[in-house]
């Protein structure tokens, strides 16, 4: 029993910092976000941190696997209406590259998340979205939607395009403006991948 609620208690505490840092880290960035305000705004000490991430670069990720992993959802659900696989792979990667107009995916998963942590492309939720987008990819190309295709290399190409388009987009000085022509461009990339005959 006790054993059980240590572990409530380091779950409730893992919750409590990664709102707190989601929140710091969307207002004043990740470099400007002290650690002693944030752990302090929670009532928990730097050691709870340490215990539960290691430093500010592990919170850092956590936030951020939280955020790429709501962004997936919301894309999900975004592309739910399409009538077929084609028009749902099209909407999801579309989703995805509006998303960088949200100020909290802006800041930590597009500018922050990079800077610090690395290529997003090796980030846990890009690899499970990769292999989602390559069984779609590899679905439609059975099926004759695609072209004779790589599976592999399409899964790559699609999900780096709509990364790309995304941190573009978060990087621009206009934004809004930029959207309309990376979404533009990102369908006709798209779209070379489907066989001649069915359009």
């Amino acid at each position: 029993m006790v054993a059980k609620r240590r572990s409530e208690t380091m779950e409730e505490n893992r919750a409590k910092l990664i709102a707190a840092a989601r929140k710091a880290f969307a207002d004043k960035g990740f470099a400007a976000s002290s650690m002693d305000e944030l752990t302090a705004s929670v009532g928990l000490t730097r050691g709870a941190l340490y215990h539960n991430f290691g430093d500010k670069k592990g919170l850092l990720a956590a936030v951020v696997a939280q955020i790429d992993s709501e962004m997936a959802e919301r894309a999900k659900a975004d592309a739910s209406h399409a009538s077929d696989d084609w028009e749902r792979l099209l909407a999801e990667g579309v989703a995805y590259i509006r998303m960088a107009l949200d100020p909290e995916v802006r800041r930590i998963v597009l500018l922050d998340g990079p800077a610090f942590l690395g290529d997003p492309a090796q980030w846990p939720g890009q690899i499970s979205c990769l292999e989602s987008t390559r069984q779609t990819v590899e679905k439609m190309r059975e099926r004759g939607v695609l072209k004779a295709v790589d599976a592999d290399a399409a899964a790559h190409m699609l999900n780096s395009a709509a990364m790309n388009a995304a941190l573009w987009i978060a990087a621009s000085n206009e934004p809004e403006k930029a959207l309309p022509k990376v979404i533009e461009v990102f369908t006709q990339l798209a779209g070379g991948l489907r066989n001649s005959d069915l359009h």
